[in-house]
């Protein structure tokens, strides 16, 4: 069984453990955002579902993406252009944004962890989480300019 087949069949035991019912869309948006890494927003999930379910709103597919986020299947990430981006990655990773195009590219990194214990530390605070955003140009955005 490949990764992402196993982190479909996983995602939908989860939906199913919180009662909520797999529909055709569910499942759908569900391996789109599985097997994208580019971080869709909700109006790319739609157009690129449109064709499958053209009786699809967007609306739906934002209804989706609040069951996912409530069940702990994605996370939602806001960043200066207003529109909500979608992981499926919920474990801590971190996020390189590119200023030209928009696309986001998820890195990993453990010494930042050390960070939370460090400010718990040096603040008093007790550290829920933390998010980090690095911004430049990806190679694709370089070679255009």
């Amino acid at each position: 069984m490949a990764m992402s087949e196993k982190q479909l069949e996983t995602a939908l035991d989860t939906l199913k453990k919180t009662g909520v019912r797999i529909t055709p869309q569910r499942h759908a948006i569900l391996e789109y955002l599985i097997e994208t890494m580019t971080h869709p927003t909700a109006d790319d999930i739609y157009k690129s579902l449109e064709a499958k379910f053209p009786n699809m709103s967007v609306a739906t597919v934002y209804n989706n993406l609040r069951v996912f986020k409530e069940s702990g299947l994605v996370q939602e990430l806001t960043y200066g252009d207003n529109a909500s981006r979608f992981d499926f990655i919920t474990s801590k990773h971190y996020h390189t944004i590119c200023e030209s195009c928009g696309k986001i590219v998820d890195f990993h990194y453990p010494g930042l962890d050390e960070i939370e214990r460090f400010t718990e530390h040096v603040t008093g605070f007790k550290v829920n989480s933390h998010r980090l955003e690095i911004y430049g140009l990806c190679p694709a955005c370089q070679t255009k300019s």
